[in-house]
Order: C-alpha cells, then sequence, then structure tokens
C-alpha cells in the first residue's frame, strides 16, 4: 500500500468560523446513524463512514479535522465557510447540486420499508394509502415519500432514530429510510420485537440521488478533485475493501460508475 508523506489526522472539535489554513474541516452530523458513524461519549463520532473518511483523506494528503453539527445545518456550515467537506452520507442529487458540488460516490445502498408485524404494507404507493411513515426530516426519503406516496401521511423526526422509537411504540406503521441503517435496527431488541422489512422501493435518482458523496462548495475544484483521486485509490489499493470487510458481508459501493 503506497506510503503518504502526510497522514490525515481526525479529531473532535466543536464548530469554529476560524480555523488554519492547512486543516480540512470534515462535517459529521452529532445524530446517530450507525453503522456510518455513531458519537461516543464525548460526541466523537465511529463507523464505517469515519474509517473511510479517515482513509480517503490519508490519500490525498489533507489533514482532516471532524467537526459536528445537526444534519440539517450542514450544508448552511458549508455554504458559511465553517466546514470544507461534508461527510455525513450526503446523496447526491440535482436539487442539492443547486447549491453545493458533489465528489464522486463512494457507496450506495438502497432504501427499503420497515413497518411494523403483522400489518399489511408494500414498499408501492397503493402499498402505503392511508398508512403513517416516519422520516428523517431534510432526507432524500422524506422527499422520497413526498414524491412517491401521495396518500401517506408523512410525519417528520429530527433523527432517524426517533423515527425507530416511535415505530416501537406504535405511533407510526412504518419508516423509510437506508437498508443498512434499518437493518441495524430490525437487528437489535426493539426490532426484532416489533418490526420487519417490507420491501425496497423502486429507486428513483431525482430523490434518492446517484450515490452517496462528499459535499463541498461549488468553487473548490482542487478538493473535489483530489477527493475524487483518492476515493480510486481507496478502491484500487484494497483499502475500501479492508475497511468495509469489519463492518460488512458485502460491498456496499453498489454498481461502478458508467
Amino acid at each position: 500500500m503506497k506510503r503518504h508523506l502526510l497522514l490525515a489526522t481526525l479529531t473532535t472539535a466543536c464548530l469554529a468560523p476560524l480555523a488554519q489554513a492547512d486543516i480540512t474541516r470534515v462535517g459529521f452530523a452529532t445524530e446517530p446513524y450507525p453503522p456510518f458513524a455513531t458519537p461516543d461519549a464525548t460526541g466523537a463520532p465511529h463507523g464505517w463512514e469515519v474509517d473511510i473518511t479517515r482513509a480517503i483523506c490519508a490519500a490525498a494528503e489533507l489533514e482532516c479535522e471532524i467537526v459536528t453539527t445537526a444534519w440539517d445545518g450542514l450544508i448552511p456550515e458549508l455554504t458559511a465557510d465553517r466546514i470544507d467537506i461534508i461527510a455525513a452520507s450526503l446523496s447526491i442529487t440535482e436539487r442539492r447540486r443547486q447549491t453545493i458540488a458533489f465528489s464522486d460516490k463512494y457507496y450506495q445502498t438502497p432504501a427499503v420499508l420497515v413497518g411494523a408485524q403483522g400489518i399489511d404494507l408494500a414498499p408501492t404507493a397503493e402499498g402505503v394509502a392511508g398508512r403513517t411513515i416516519g422520516v428523517q426530516s431534510a432526507s432524500i426519503h422524506q422527499a422520497y415519500v413526498l414524491e412517491h406516496f401521495p396518500e401517506a401521511t408523512v410525519r417528520e423526526y429530527q433523527t432517524q432514530d426517533e423515527a425507530h422509537q416511535d415505530l416501537f411504540a406504535g405511533r407510526i406503521d412504518a419508516t423509510l429510510a437506508d437498508r443498512l441503517v434499518l437493518e441495524d435496527f430490525l437487528a437489535s431488541r426493539e426490532g426484532q420485537m416489533c418490526c420487519e422489512l417490507k420491501g425496497e422501493v423502486a429507486h428513483d435518482d431525482a430523490t434518492l440521488g446517484e450515490g452517496i458523496g462528499f459535499g463541498l462548495r461549488q468553487e473548490d475544484e482542487a478538493l473535489r478533485e483530489a477527493l475524487n483521486a483518492a476515493i480510486a485509490e481507496v478502491r484500487a489499493d484494497g483499502t475500501y475493501a479492508a475497511i468495509t470487510e469489519r463492518y460488512f458481508d458485502f460491498d456496499i459501493y453498489g454498481a461502478p460508475v458508467e
């Protein structure tokens, strides 16, 4: 594996308007999103996405520092120059491209519907008509439900964990989210007691996006090129696979880019 003169260092810091010029500030959400990024007792995030970001920073020879903020504040923090990169499972969509730029994708997993056991639900407009579906606010899954499930009632949550709690309590009928996040919930004690997988929704690039990429300011072309080269490098040299196999038993990169 190629050795780099400058290794990336990821440390947790509070948001601040100023940072040293040679530090690349990488924004993660404060909300837990297992197994991608979950904060420990100190607030420092850990998980697959943190490890992959660390490896990509190293490959790009960037000295990276983690800063955390609420999910729906990440794009405003980026455009206000308080962070330089968003690394928080941000889907690449045309709507977001109107405000920010993206790196190449670094993973892509499907959206699935999970609902209460014993009730008739399907991941289609007809299959959820009249039902209440919980989604994380400002997420692609919220956009999908609003676009494709017009006869369902949508309930928004600040975090996906809150949707899980209400699903377990019977206050909603289902939730739509990333497959891996919901598989993690279904494996929990509460998930096993209450819920089951109802199926994968039909993919729609306009709402669900073209994969997960790093969010960047539109003018930061050099940084985008550095990240794209680093993503390709960690994919080619085995680093990506080595990190992924610590968390998953399949390659979550998804279909190759055409």
